[in-house]
């Protein structure tokens, strides 16, 4: 399963903004991809509540993993930006 890890951009975190962001963009993806910090299991990228309860503050390292690379890809470039700008 393909995996990148990258630094949360967000100044807020993977809070209620960047979260629905993510989630929508990963809704609109042909296969499921996942978000996970260190220490913790990964959530669904496509749930904005399941992706806040991983608490993922600003500077944070988290994995983001899939089926397809181009689908991690997409959605660790939304984690690595600031969404809350």
């Amino acid at each position: 399963m393909p995996s990148k890890t990258v630094t949360v951009g967000s100044a807020v975190g993977l809070h209620a903004r960047p979260a629905a962001l993510i989630a929508e963009a990963a809704g609109e993806l042909d296969d499921d991809v996942f978000i996970g910090l260190e220490g913790k299991d990964p959530v669904d990228a496509g749930s904005a509540l399941m992706i806040m309860t991983l608490g993922a503050k600003h500077g944070d390292t988290v994995e983001v993993s899939g089926e397809q690379q181009s689908d991690v890809d997409t959605i660790a470039a939304m984690v690595e930006k600031d969404l809350d700008a």
